[in-house]
């Protein structure tokens, strides 16, 4: 069984890597006619991502909470687990901006794709120089009406495993009155961190109802998301 599994994720990555480098080429020349045009070209490809998964892996999923995703500007603050969510979320928030390590726009193919989504990169070893570059172009995006798309742990966690939430995105959503959208979901139970095998199942994304952030101080903010996030996860867990 495990060979199997080796063999169908393999086929995934083999699809993966392949796709990602010819919308990468193609977003990149279509970025310099309609950078609106590059980003509807690779949300496609995130979509197809998903998509590929689930015929290679067997990865399905579902939403709960659709009615709670507000028709303005909003930040969401979710779990992190694995790839998945990164490639989901933004076409489920769309049009969205994430957050993310200023390396992966580094990556060949990948980062010259990645640019053209507007992101807000940042360097994790400089965490003051961060959070100024999440405030500052955060605003500016929730202005233009999109989605701001934050890990608040920072990194990937393990099922089960609760890693500190930085407060960066309950401040953004302070400072500039936009609601909060926590996100609950499972990825790790079928695309977990550090191996290369994919497991079949299902992943459950739950959306929170909006969480009104005028008047209240970020570390409360942040507190409430954190709870109700890992609440969630726990739940999903219980039931799994």
């Amino acid at each position: 069984m495990k060979a199997w599994l080796f063999l169908r994720s393999l086929l995934f990555y083999a699809g993966y890597s392949l796709s990602m480098i010819l919308q990468s080429l193609c977003a990149t020349i279509i970025g310099l006619f309609s950078r609106q045009a590059a980003y509807t070209f690779c949300m496609a490809w995130c979509r197809f991502a998903v998509w590929w998964a689930r015929v290679c892996c067997g990865i399905r999923f579902d939403v709960t909470g659709l009615e709670h995703i507000p028709s303005g500007a909003c930040v969401v603050l979710a779990k992190h687990e694995s790839a998945w969510e990164t490639l989901f979320l933004q076409t489920l928030f769309a049009p969205s901006t994430t957050v993310l390590k200023r390396e992966l726009l580094s990556i060949p193919f990948f980062g010259w794709a990645l640019r053209l989504l507007s992101p807000i990169a940042i360097n994790r070893g400089e965490p003051a120089q961060a959070l100024k570059a999440v405030l500052r172009q955060g605003e500016q995006r929730l202005a233009d009406g999109r989605r701001i798309i934050i890990f608040p742990e920072g990194t990937r966690a393990l099922p089960g495993e609760q890693l500190p939430y930085n407060v960066g995105g309950a401040m953004l959503a302070s400072r500039s009155g936009a609601p909060v959208i926590p996100v609950a979901l499972n990825s790790g139970d079928c695309w977990p961190r550090g191996t290369l095998i994919k497991r079949p199942g299902t992943i459950h994304v739950v959306i929170g109802a909006p969480m009104p952030s005028s008047g209240v101080s970020a570390k409360v903010l942040n507190a409430r998301a954190r709870d109700w996030i890992e609440a969630e996860r726990a739940a999903l867990h219980s039931a799994s």
